[in-house]
């Protein structure tokens, strides 16, 4: 089996258990709802990414789909990238990685794209699938779905750490998705290898 297919057998797993997953929360939870699956420190919580990571958002009228554009046009140049690694005969397990960033910016693009369309919104209520009313938002309008969240420790800042002292403290607070871990690992592996991968250059 050729490096090329074996990568894309990743993507496909990965993006089919990202998508799962996140239709699974849409149909099954509403906005803000979490499971215990470990204690404290491993929940299913459920909340919608409306811009970039952790949240952030382009304020102004056409921000949200420049967002949309502008992970359409990334995608297209790393699978671009991808393929062009393969053909040159790069390290598998940078092909791997690649990959691994690419099936990421796929998964949450489908949110952003097409979830809006397909979704009925999740406040106060469990969203429904092709809702015969019409989605919760237009073409390129969707909301990303987040739900692994990880507040492996909790405490409170102490009391002589300026402007927190006394705070309340989480670590890790983000809540994040497949694809966001995918994007992570695989930019990880790369940071941790580079000198392997590219020692040829």
């Amino acid at each position: 089996m050729s490096p090329l297919k074996k990568s894309f057998i990743l993507i496909s797993v990965v993006l089919l258990i990202d998508q799962a997953v996140k239709i699974w929360i849409k149909t099954h939870m509403m906005l803000g709802q979490e499971i215990h699956v470990f204690d404290d420190w491993f929940i299913i919580h459920f909340v919608e990414n409306n811009g970039m990571a952790f949240g952030m958002e382009l304020d102004w009228k056409f921000g949200k789909i420049f967002l949309s554009v502008f992970r359409i046009v990334a995608v297209v140049l790393i699978g671009w990238y991808l393929v062009k690694l393969a053909k040159k005969g790069a390290n598998q397990w940078l092909l791997y990685s690649v990959s691994l960033v690419f099936v990421g910016a796929i998964g949450n693009i489908i949110d952003s794209v097409f979830y809006g369309v397909i979704f009925s919104d999740s406040y106060s209520q469990v969203a429904t699938l092709f809702p015969p009313g019409g989605g919760y938002a237009s073409f390129l309008h969707g909301k990303v779905v987040d739900m692994l969240y990880f507040p492996i420790i909790k405490g409170h800042y102490p009391l002589w750490v300026p402007f927190k002292g006394g705070e309340p403290f989480i670590f890790f607070r983000p809540v994040f998705n497949i694809a966001d871990s995918a994007i992570t690992i695989g930019i990880f592996i790369i940071l941790l290898f580079q000198k392997k991968f590219f020692k040829e250059n």
